[in-house]
């Protein structure tokens, strides 16, 4: 059986992968919810996990693996305007005091996750909502035919 390449970019720490993981399982047990990794956002971010609802609402979490982690990265607040409701996801042995109590905050492992408080609504403007849909639609085909056919593009 053929080894098909994983989707991931190489710059995540082990730590940050487990945590994705358990965020991952996390969503998809307890709401329901398809998560997308590394997606990049016209703002020119990159969100850690895209989440989709049933309903459509777009949650977006991003990854903590160490204090150091959070204190060089501070371009969070960016993400607001991509998604519906916004997630810390930091590992066990990492304080939860850190982070804002504003935000959402999930706690995870490479197993599973638990939620330690939601985020809040704000609903995202129906136009970026459907331009991110139709973004997370070719990323999805695209990144299943990159595991399909991993040989160069044919563009």
């Amino acid at each position: 059986m053929q080894n098909l390449p994983p989707i991931v970019d190489g710059r995540q720490s082990e730590t940050a992968l487990r945590v994705q993981r358990g965020c991952m399982r996390f969503l998809r047990a307890q709401h329901d919810i398809t998560c997308f990794a590394e997606v990049p956002l016209a703002n020119g971010r990159r969100a850690d996990l895209l989440g989709v609802t049933p309903k459509g609402e777009v949650w977006i979490v991003e990854i903590k693996s160490s204090l150091e982690d959070y204190r060089v990265d501070q371009k969070w607040p960016q993400y607001h305007e991509f998604c519906d409701r916004f997630f810390f996801a930091k590992p066990p042995e990492l304080a939860a005091e850190i982070f804002p109590e504003s935000e959402g905050l999930i706690v995870a492992d490479g197993h599973g996750a638990d939620m330690m408080r939601p985020a809040s609504l704000d609903k995202m403007a129906p136009a970026r909502r459907k331009t991110l849909m139709i973004k997370l639609a070719r990323l999805g085909a695209d990144r299943i035919h990159q595991l399909m056919d991993p040989g160069p593009s044919a563009l």
